[in-house]
């Protein structure tokens, strides 16, 4: 079976052919860094890490590029708020941003250009817009791109022109040609960062950014271009009519838009008091239960955040570690190469993920391994060995199950570390060879009110955190 992707451009889902399979030109605009990230980022960052991941696993050369907006109109008004200049606000946020993403197990993008860094390349190709007549400047010193030039405008968001006009919220200004026009520059306002430009001072426009950071880094077309749901309109149409006006080019093959996150299945909103960080979770949460909850839903459906879905994805992750627990896997690099025997696993695997990254239907194909893994525990342990490695392998390309079983079994003792926990077990043991079984109880039930499960096996106990 070949590759099937969904493309939001042509909203059915279409063979995987990029321009050049040794190198998938892939761009998904990132964070606009002034707070923490939140949910709806956490989703987009692993969605397009699994696909990232899964692709080279597939066999495609990947050169994975995600931006950063670093100057923009919230980025101002917060640093304006906080008393700090933009720089500060921004270069904090993004190693904020980068701890958070690490400790969700995404991989570094292979390029992650900053817009101010790229205000240059932006200056350029409005230029080229406003000679080929897609672009006008204004006597304030804006610079604006004409909407009604570009005949394809609306297919994206699946509208037309009038439609949106009547529908979306845009700016009305006097200086526009029409309300679908969009800013390319902004003429500077006394305290904001600007840069010397053709039509003055002054600082680059939100979507001309990615157009301009996209196609320097990756040229045109890219093979995919990716984001949350609610880059659709504007931003991707907009980013859409810019570049092929310009470059005279299909600015992308392969549209991909992640669904949105929901609390208790409502939108989440700060207004509606159910807005949570990545850090907020993850001072609860595992990051790796974070990182298999988001995936536990197909990409482009809406994944519902609440307490009760946590948990489960928690107790789901707990039975495939607890399945690679106490077995030396066997350590395979090539998925063709597994013992023949598990290669129908592989197959449920790739079958489902081949299937515009159903990543529900992948992570079954790893329960229903891990199942096999606890069978030859009891009968053969070096079948027990190559099945574990093929859970390893097929889980690895999901950006799971990367650390040691034991250790991710006890995580989160509620307060008690591991050498106090071990020297309790050992008190326990000491109690129950001398018969003194009431001691060894008591010791057991207070493990288990701090969520420690134990389990007494011919050669010692072992203990992991309770489901």
């Amino acid at each position: 079976m070949s590759l099937h992707v969904h493309n939001s451009l042509t909203r059915r889902k279409e063979s995987f052919e990029p321009t050049d399979p040794t190198d998938v030109r892939m761009y998904v605009c990132g964070m606009t860094v002034y707070d923490d990230c939140h949910m709806g980022h956490a989703r987009v960052m692993v969605v397009f890490d699994m696909i990232v991941r899964y692709l080279r696993a597939r066999g495609f050369g990947v050169t994975y590029v995600r931006n950063i907006t670093d100057i923009d109109d919230k980025i101002i008004a917060r640093a304006a708020e906080n008393g700090e200049p933009v720089a500060a606000l921004t270069e904090r946020t993004i190693a904020r941003m980068h701890e958070d993403l690490d400790a969700l197990g995404v991989l570094h993008p292979d390029a992650e250009p900053r817009a101010t860094q790229a205000v240059d390349a932006m200056i350029g190709l409005i230029r080229d817009l406003e000679e080929r007549g897609y672009a006008y400047a204004t006597a304030a010193g804006d610079v604006y791109y004409d909407v009604r030039k570009f005949a394809d405008y609306g297919r994206l968001a699946g509208e037309s022109p009038e439609d949106l006009r009547a529908g979306a919220r845009v700016e009305a200004e006097a200086d526009k040609r029409d309300p679908l026009d969009f800013a390319l520059w902004k003429a500077a306002k006394e305290g904001e960062p600007a840069w010397d430009s053709p039509w003055g001072r002054g600082r680059p426009g939100w979507h001309i950014e990615c157009s301009a950071m996209s196609t320097r880094e990756l040229g045109c077309p890219l093979d995919i271009h990716g984001g949350g749901a609610d880059l659709r309109f504007p931003h991707h149409e907009n980013e859409i009519a810019q570049s092929e006006a310009a470059f005279d080019c299909t600015f992308a093959r392969y549209w991909i838009h992640t669904g949105f996150v929901r609390v208790d299945d409502e939108k989440m909103a700060k207004s509606l008091g159910n807005f949570f960080t990545i850090r907020e979770v993850m001072a609860t949460y595992d990051p790796e239960v974070l990182r298999a909850f988001l995936l536990a839903s197909h990409y482009r459906s809406p994944v519902n955040y609440t307490e009760d879905n946590l948990r489960g994805a928690a107790e789901a992750l707990e039975r495939l570690y607890t399945a690679l627990a106490d077995v030396a896997a066997v350590e395979y690099e090539d998925p063709d190469r597994v013992d023949e025997d598990l290669r129908p696993w592989v197959a449920q695997f790739r079958e489902a993920m081949d299937d515009d990254f159903n990543t529900p239907e992948a992570l079954a194909a790893l329960f229903d391994l891990a199942r096999e893994v606890n069978r030859r525990k009891e009968s053969d342990p070096d079948a027990a060995r190559a099945a574990a490695g093929v859970l390893k392998l097929l889980g690895g390309w999901l950006g799971l199950l990367d650390r040691d079983p034991a250790a991710f079994l006890q995580r989160d003792t509620a307060g008690l570390g591991a050498e106090e926990i071990e020297r309790l077990i050992a008190q326990r043991g000491e109690a129950r060879a001398a018969k003194d079984f009431a001691t060894a109880d008591a010791i057991r039930d207070r493990l288990a009110e701090h969520g420690i499960e134990l389990e007494d096996r011919a050669d010692g106990t072992v203990w992991r955190r309770a489901t």
